[in-house]
């Protein structure tokens, strides 16, 4: 006999979707984001086993193969898959070592914007008044200027190197997330949960930091992705005008600069950390569109 009870037993649950299976779900819909991830997940397991993975040591000089072009070229060697620079230092190891310093720069240089920018954002949203004044005219002074002169002013000032240049572009890309954060916090302080929180009594600092922040971090999080490209992007550009790591450090701005006399003798020393610095920037942005249209509600729902 078929009671209620087993009708009920029988019927399939409907669960709703975890937020984080909805989320991957809205990602791999878009090609690009997933073809981006794919190979800056390749590029940053490039860059952490760089020891492992590369053939020779960056630094290394082969003096009886000096400027050799790529295996695949005619007068090549197999030892030599990307052939060697002007100093017969391998082309493949340095670009390899140079992935691991150019993604730190950027992860670093985001990381450092953030949480600084996070904080000076809240600040300046919840405090208003002369904080809000000081802080904002302070962002928009270093707006007015273009970044890349004023990261060479810094960069001048306190001498070139790997740490100056991420110091100078963090300062160059601090104003954004400054920005970003005091506009999402002043959107959210007139809504009811914030209201109910002040009410209930919780203190400013958890007001800031545990109920407003969470709910500002959707578009944080996706300018955070498109940063490390462009913090990427600055910081070849500095280490190209000989402001950035200095030589022998394999970062890929630098080698551009060391090869640019060879342009046209010996293209490929040239071309190959170009080649670098495109893909590594470009699978970013694929990566960073794609997590923009899945955390973006309205462009997911469309």
């Amino acid at each position: 006999m078929v009671t209620e009870a087993t009708i009920a037993e029988a019927k399939p649950v409907s669960t709703a979707p975890s937020p984080l299976s909805e989320f991957w779900g809205s990602f791999r819909e878009n090609p690009g984001a997933v073809a981006g991830l794919i190979i800056l997940t390749i590029i940053a397991l490039l860059a952490i086993f760089a020891d492992l993975i590369a053939p020779y040591s960056p630094y290394e000089q082969y003096r009886d193969a000096v400027k050799l072009p790529p295996a695949f070229v005619e007068g090549g060697r197999a030892a030599f898959l990307l052939g060697t620079d002007a100093l017969g230092r391998d082309t493949l190891s340095r670009i390899i070592h140079g992935a691991r310093i150019s993604l730190f720069i950027g992860l670093t240089v985001v990381t450092v914007s953030i949480v600084v920018g996070v904080v000076l954002g809240l600040m300046a949203a919840f405090y208003r008044g002369i904080a809000d004044v000081l802080i904002m005219r302070t962002m928009d002074l270093i707006i007015a200027v273009p970044g890349l002169v004023t990261a060479i002013l810094i960069v001048a000032v306190l001498g070139p190197n790997l740490t100056n240049t991420i110091v100078a572009v963090t300062v160059v890309y601090l104003p954004r997330y400054v920005r970003l954060v005091r506009a999402s916090a002043l959107g959210e302080l007139g809504k009811d949960y914030v209201i109910a929180a002040q009410v209930s009594g919780v203190g400013k600092l958890r007001l800031m930091f545990v109920t407003v922040l969470p709910n500002c971090l959707a578009p944080l999080i996706v300018q955070a992705a498109l940063g490390v490209s462009e913090a990427i992007l600055e910081a070849a550009a500095l280490g190209f005008l000989g402001l950035g790591a200095q030589p022998p450090t394999p970062e890929w701005g630098s080698m551009l600069a060391d090869a640019r006399e060879f342009i046209r003798s010996n293209p490929w020393i040239v071309t190959l950390p170009g080649l670098a610095i495109l893909v590594t920037v470009i699978s970013i942005n694929l990566m960073g569109d794609g997590l923009r249209d899945a955390l973006d509600p309205k462009l997911r729902r469309s």
